[in-house]
């Protein structure tokens, strides 16, 4: 018999082992998922209240108390037992007598299993070794695990399997319960910092006729009753702004998006977004609000304003550096202008580093390209990266200077992009004719183009004023604060493919 095999074997017998034991408790009267146990208080409540207490202290505390979990260990010694309960908060250690219990009762406790939930009340002591123990008056079955839990060390070895069975590793990892215990903390900050500063929250459709405010390939989707085919959102842009012409002049949106496009460590194909639109500003005054916000949630969430990273200290200390899209070509990239500026050699370029290049592609898409290969990777410390390419930025204002550029910034930190912020572009016929270039490329096989919105065109002939908007990714904020390596580890169900039966 292979490795594998006897695996599946010996899970089955577990299997089998635990269905029988669940049987029999049954048979005896006991109901395997009661729902009348109240737990009156956490481990963490108790830790953190009684964690200091001497064992001297603790035999004076008149207080019992009700706690409920997972049983996470089992050690018996007969007519007693010790057993780790671990609820959302943290473990704590339980002991168990025959004597307190009775008979009946110590009896149906022996059944239970590591990974069972229940219910335990009484009072605090100290072990002799001086470990914080609930003495238990009464053991109750909550939820009856049919199933075991992984070995800590031996199980959920194979990082898909933690990200296929999530609630197994919530279970048994406890570091992974705290990475999205952040990503939670990160989210409420941000709302708090908007809220302050008179943004108003809204909700945007997540099913589009027309998709969106980004070049991305969307997910199509189809609604019976109106016989038409929508897309999912790839980005809440283009509504965020219509909300602006009606005269909301701070919005904000946490929002989801779909993109049909590949999966690595930073792409999933259904992610969450910050996205906010200011009126009567511009780029630059986001670029501050961007240094403050990064900053407080470092400072509310971190204790401090030096993140690690894999390896690397991101000082996230303002004010941050800033380089113009062409001067980091040729500061970190390492290239001259007539490397970027020529057509023909840029495509080479992107061609030699592996890159594919369409026949009609914009030189400001190979700029691009090389951009992300030879620049972004050096970008470890938080660097403002400015005046972005019409060709690459058809929602952004023309730089009244220079109009074959945008005024438009992109963060970058750890190597990879964090927000995306530009002037918005206000004049209707400025925008119908970037659209209508779009089209041509979409036409042309370009699957991420932006399509032509004639709605959003409408709405902009209305007059939207001068502001200026922003995208940050929040699960890339959560790998960055957590010191996660892989965007699936911040998100709790990442797409995967259908394990082979």
């Amino acid at each position: 018999m292979n490795g594998s095999n006897s695996e599946n074997h010996q899970g089955s017998q577990v299997l089998q082992q635990r269905y029988e034991k669940a049987r029999a408790l049954e048979a005896s009267g006991l109901d395997l998922f009661p729902n009348d146990f109240r737990k009156d208080t956490s481990v963490q409540d108790i830790v953190s209240q009684y964690g200091s207490w001497s064992s001297e202290e603790l035999e004076g505390l008149q207080t019992r108390f009700a706690l409920a979990g997972r049983i996470m260990t089992l050690r018996s010694f007969g007519k007693a037992t010790f057993f780790h309960l671990q609820d959302q908060s943290g473990q704590i250690q339980i002991f168990v007598q025959k004597k307190n219990l009775g008979e009946e009762n110590y009896s149906y406790f022996k059944k239970y299993d590591i990974g069972d939930i229940v219910g335990v009340q009484g009072s605090l002591f100290r072990t002799r070794k001086g470990e914080l123990t609930l003495d238990a008056e009464m053991v109750r079955l909550v939820s009856k695990s049919l199933r075991p839990l992984p070995e800590k060390y031996h199980g959920l070895k194979d990082v898909e399997a933690r990200y296929r069975q999530r609630y197994l590793d919530l279970a048994v990892n406890p570091q992974t319960q705290e990475i999205f215990r952040t990503r939670t903390r990160i989210i409420k900050g941000i709302r708090e910092f908007l809220d302050r500063r008179d943004f108003l929250e809204v909700e945007t459709p997540m099913m589009q006729l027309v998709p969106g405010g980004a070049e991305a390939k969307p997910f199509t989707t189809y609604h019976n009753a109106l016989d038409l085919e929508l897309y999912l959102r790839i980005a809440p842009e283009l509504y965020l702004k219509r909300l602006l012409v009606g005269g909301l002049e701070k919005v904000y949106e946490i929002n989801r998006n779909f993109r049909n496009e590949g999966i690595s460590t930073q792409h999933n194909p259904e992610f969450t977004m910050l996205e906010l639109y200011w009126a009567y500003v511009d780029y630059t005054h986001l670029m501050q609000l961007t240094e403050e916000l990064f900053s407080e949630l470092a400072l509310s969430i971190l204790g401090g304003q030096v993140v690690s990273y894999q390896g690397s200290e991101v000082d996230l200390t303002p004010p941050w550096p800033k380089l113009t899209f062409h001067q980091a070509l040729e500061e970190l990239g390492g290239l001259g202008p007539e490397d970027y500026q020529d057509w023909a050699r840029a495509r080479d370029l992107v061609q030699k580093h592996g890159e594919n290049v369409q026949e009609k592609e914009k030189l400001g898409k190979l700029q691009t390209k090389l951009f992300d290969l030879l620049v972004e990777p050096q970008l470890i410390q938080p660097h403002f990266i400015v005046s972005y390419p019409t060709d690459v930025s058809p929602l952004s204002r023309k730089n009244e200077a220079n109009p074959s550029l945008t005024d438009r910034f992109e963060l970058f930190m750890a190597g990879r992009e964090m927000a995306n912020a530009f002037s918005e572009l206000n004049d209707p016929r400025d925008q119908r004719q970037r659209f209508q270039e779009q089209a041509r490329a979409k036409t042309g096989g370009d699957e991420e183009a932006h399509f032509l919105d004639e709605d959003y065109l409408v709405a902009l002939e209305h007059g939207m004023p001068a502001a200026a908007g922003e995208g940050i990714g929040i699960d890339r904020l959560t790998m960055l604060f957590t010191d996660s390596p892989s965007i699936r580890e911040v998100i709790l169900f990442p797409l995967l493919k259908p394990e082979s039966k």
